[in-house]
């Protein structure tokens, strides 16, 4: 998960700050000094932690924390505004010109996954019905045009290719003149991967952006490289005229200097962020989105908007009758399992969570996609009439399910008591909800699930 390390040392701070009735100086100063560490150890830019951790001390002593009720949450509360506004504030969005198509050309050093990043970014575009034509420019590289192809005819968006025995330049001006005259509203220029010392080719992107006049030029730097990527966009920045920042592979960068740090030391705002290698896992980035989920609070609009994306609303209204009236079957199991699925890995959609990441610092908890899998291949070796009616599986039944799942018998047993459980909760649940809330408040709430908060329920995965 990104940001995990410094999520947790902040958490650790702030949760100091909340139990304290009242605050002294002291008490801020030695919870910025322990901020100050925590951004380092993130990797985030010496300067950018300098200026910082002035501006959140001097809203601090602005608003005297010490005389407010809650003076920890008014400090957390500065440091996630500060947060927001060293990412850039609000989300920059892509341009879109006035005369169709919008240029975007595509820049970055050799194996940022620039070319994997121009097919998501077209597959994003395709889903706000845009029509996009990929532009196939990096002809230095072995195999790069096939790729863009492949993955062109994989969300069946159209590639401009003239091989790779015309100039890049001729091959981009081209391209936009096809744009034109296909009625495709976007063009994204894959150009060769290059170090920014590498004059010739610097000199050749120039070139490019003096053909065809890009609306956009995003440079795709690779997140885990932490402070190199910053200096590598600082570097770009002065060579090229950047309007945005993609960053790549930000699902797998604990430390998130680079999230924290480009947009103060370029200017350039990030605008997208690939968190997965599948073609569909690039999202807009979300300053306050981005600051809450640092802070811990998850991110639930990021989790609705996937939700409406991926989640059928008649299936959800169906699926919801199923478990009020108990005639939730492994069918429909299935079903949600694959909903869920297709909004991404289970473990990014907690880190959306408000609290789930005090959950997952527990060591006890542990989110398995094997054991899910494994879930999974027990219910699909379950007949037609056993999904329907799990009451008719005995001994044999459950055998020849263990066998064809190539679990054991004790796991479908266990899977059969969960699921019955479930179906259980779940239909004690819908009957104690009412219009005001659960009968009987928190207390009912927490017999349900249980006893306290939970701690006895099972699901069936």
């Amino acid at each position: 998960m990104a940001f995990e390390g410094l999520t947790t040392r902040l958490q650790n701070v702030f949760g100091k700050l909340r139990g304290k009735g009242k605050l002294s100086e002291d008490d801020v100063n030695d919870a910025m000094r322990e901020v100050r560490l925590a951004l380092l150890e993130a990797d985030v830019n010496f300067k950018v932690v300098k200026e910082f951790i002035a501006k959140v001390k001097e809203k601090a002593v602005g608003q005297d924390v010490t005389k407010s009720f809650t003076p920890g949450m008014v400090v957390i509360d500065i440091v996630n505004k500060e947060l927001i506004e060293l990412m850039g504030g609000t989300q920059a969005k892509l341009a879109k010109s006035n005369r169709p198509p919008t240029v975007v050309l595509m820049a970055g050093l050799q194996g940022a996954g620039k070319t994997t990043l121009t097919g998501k970014l077209a597959k994003l575009l395709q889903s706000q019905n845009h029509k996009p034509l990929l532009v196939a420019g990096d002809i230095y590289r072995p195999a790069a045009i096939k790729q863009l192809q492949v993955l062109g005819d994989s969300i069946n968006v159209p590639v401009f290719t003239l091989g790779d025995q015309v100039s890049p330049v001729e091959i981009a001006r081209q391209g936009v003149q096809q744009a034109k005259e296909q009625g495709n509203d976007y063009v994204l220029i894959d150009t060769a991967g290059r170090l920014q010392i590498d004059e010739a080719l610097m000199e050749e992107i120039k070139r490019i952006h003096e053909a065809v006049k890009p609306d956009e030029v995003l440079l795709v730097v690779d997140a885990m490289t932490g402070q190199e990527a910053v200096n590598v966009a600082k570097s770009f920045h002065e060579q090229l005229a950047l309007t945005g920042v993609v960053l790549t592979k930000l699902d797998g960068d604990t430390r998130g200097g680079a999230a924290l740090s480009v947009k103060a030391v370029t200017g350039c705002p990030i605008k997208f962020a690939s968190t997965g290698e599948k073609i569909d896992q690039l999202e807009a980035f979300h300053p306050d989105r981005m600051a809450s989920r640092i802070l811990g609070m998850g991110d639930m609009l990021s989790l609705i908007e996937k939700a409406q994306t991926n989640i059928d609303a008649e299936k959800a209204k169906e699926m919801e009758r199923k478990m009020r009236t108990a005639e939730f079957t492994f069918d429909d199991f299935l079903e949600q399992m694959e909903q869920v699925r297709k909004m991404g890995p289970i473990d990014q959609l907690l880190d959306m969570m408000p609290g789930m990441n005090k959950l997952k610092a527990n060591p006890n908890f542990k989110i398995d996609e094997k054991q899910i899998a494994r879930t999974e291949a027990i219910a699909k070796s379950m007949t037609k009439v056993e999904k329907q009616k799990p009451d008719i599986i005995n001994y044999s039944r459950r055998k020849r399910i263990a066998a064809g799942s190539g679990a054991t018998i004790a796991d479908v047993n266990r899977l059969l008591k969960q699921f019955e459980d479930m179906k259980k909760m779940m239909k004690q649940f819908s009957g104690m909800m009412g219009p005001k809330g659960p009968k009987g408040g928190m207390k009912g709430l927490k017999n349900l699930l249980g006893g306290k908060g939970g701690k006895n329920m099972k699901f069936p995965f």
